[in-house]
């Protein structure tokens, strides 16, 4: 099955992980990450309401780390392991982040 995650700063700056020959992360260690580095990296909330929904979740840290965390050689794995913690989370075949439009779309 097709899993791809891309995480873009506009149409020149897109960054695709695929995923099909990767060993899945599982749901609970997905969450567990994808929460630890919310609160790392000091995020917050994008609603007026306080609750985070999961894919602003997946923005927000995006957003936090910046593009230098999917573009560099050097970040590739931490990039990596967020591509598959975002798959496992989301549970759809190709994920796409805008960061600058704070959108995540199926």
């Amino acid at each position: 099955m097709r899993s791809q995650v891309i995480v873009s700063w506009g149409d020149a700056r897109r960054y695709t992980f695929d995923l099909e020959e990767v060993q899945p992360m599982p749901h609970d260690m997905a969450r567990t990450w994808l929460d630890q580095q919310f609160t790392d990296l000091g995020c917050e909330p994008l609603r007026l309401t306080g609750k985070v929904l999961l894919a602003d979740k997946v923005v927000a840290i995006a957003q936090a780390v910046g593009e230098s965390r999917f573009a560099e050689e050097a970040y590739r794995p931490w990039a990596q392991v967020f591509a598959k913690a975002v798959s496992a989370m989301l549970a759809k075949p190709v994920v796409r982040i805008d960061v600058p439009s704070l959108t995540v779309s199926y």
